[in-house]
């Protein structure tokens, strides 16, 4: 009779372990999660305001048809990516694209006075800071939700029960995000 409350015990003390692993797991995945949409949420906000950008740009320096094209298939790449990587990359490229189109503006001093520009220019630029805050929420919760996953008990039981481990947001090409864009007219 005591070795069936011994076994009785192990597996009360079993399953009590694995529901405390479950929902730990759980909860660092729908945070995960959450910042991920987070993420989703300021990139649809930027993606909004890029038209409206390049329309105001556009009226100053029409000729600079390259520019406009290369922000425009830069903000299609972010709308169609899925996934952690594929959005970084389409990132990436976006982020240099608006760094040619406020290079052009620059060389037009009456649309840098333009009321409409600039509210488009602070706007985006909250967007972007943003965006940096919730890509260190997501890349901080990801990171809790993969150390989770790896230590023990957790690494034995967060496979089975079907938990993955999430990439990080990075940039992967730090150089040509820091090499100032050259333009030439």
């Amino acid at each position: 009779m005591e070795v069936l409350w011994i076994v009785l015990g192990v597996i009360v003390v079993i399953g009590i372990v694995l529901w405390a692993i479950y929902n730990g797991l759980v909860t660092a995945k729908v945070r995960t999660d959450e910042a991920w949409s987070d993420i989703t949420v300021q990139l649809k906000r930027r993606a909004d305001l890029i038209p409206n950008l390049v329309e105001s740009v556009k009226g100053y320096a029409g000729h600079e048809k390259s520019v406009f094209e290369e922000v425009t298939a830069a903000r299609s790449a972010v709308m169609q990516s899925s996934g952690v990587k594929q959005t970084a990359q389409a990132e990436n490229m976006l982020e240099g694209a608006l760094k040619s189109l406020f290079a052009v503006a620059e060389a037009y001093p009456d649309l840098k006075a333009n009321q409409n520009f600039l509210q488009l220019q602070d706007e985006l630029v909250d967007t972007e800071d943003k965006i940096q805050a919730s890509r260190r929420f997501y890349n901080g919760s990801a990171r809790d939700l993969n150390i989770k996953i790896k230590v023990f008990p957790n690494n034995i039981f967060a496979g089975m029960l079907g938990f993955k481990e999430r990439e990080f947001f990075e940039v992967e090409d730090l150089a040509s995000v820091e090499k100032p864009v050259a333009v030439k007219f």
